[in-house]
């Protein structure tokens, strides 16, 4: 009796303090920020205003270019009857032009990567918030970005993307 009293009492120790040695399942979660630039509604939104911006900035280029064109073919025709120093005077104006379009291409190029770079900075900031809120909410030990964070491989149960973009479209609609 005294030895069936022992194992109880053994046996009771160990699986009532089990759950104390035992460790807690990490929960992680990954995130895709490609996929949320790619499929969220702000992300689509910001795509569409770069195109826009993008579309703006060629137009203007090409109205440019067509006043060089336009400019060049009277210039070839007038180069036989100017003078030596109006044809000089002709051909660095022209030069000038074409210095001063080929500075706009920069800029535009430049304008166009920095708005693009601010807006994907301001996302990646909601997106944070977002993920932050989520980690606490849901008890995540750790989330990562899929790509920053060197993932080679990953079970799908722990990439939280879809969800996160159900969250980044529903703060993104409040905004509006």
């Amino acid at each position: 009796m005294k030895q069936i009293l022992m194992a109880f009492i053994t046996l009771t120790f160990i699986l009532g303090f089990s759950p104390v040695f035992g460790a807690d399942v990490a929960k992680i979660g990954v995130v895709d920020f490609e996929k949320i630039l790619k499929e969220s509604s702000a992300g689509k939104l910001t795509q569409k205003e770069l195109n826009q911006k993008g579309e703006e900035y060629k137009l203007k280029l090409n109205t440019e270019k067509n006043s060089l064109d336009a400019l060049s073919k009277a210039f070839e025709r007038e180069a036989l009857v100017l003078s030596p120093e109006k044809k000089i005077e002709k051909e660095r104006e022209f030069r000038l032009r074409i210095n001063d379009f080929k500075k706009m291409q920069e800029d535009y190029t430049k304008e166009l990567r920095r708005l693009e770079i601010e807006m994907i900075n301001q996302m990646q900031k909601d997106v944070f918030e977002i993920a932050n809120a989520m980690g606490k909410d849901e008890g995540f030990l750790l989330i990562v970005e899929k790509k920053t964070a060197g993932v080679i491989y990953m079970p799908s149960n722990v990439n939280i993307t879809d969800k996160l973009i159900v969250k980044y479209n529903a703060k993104a609609a409040k905004k509006k």
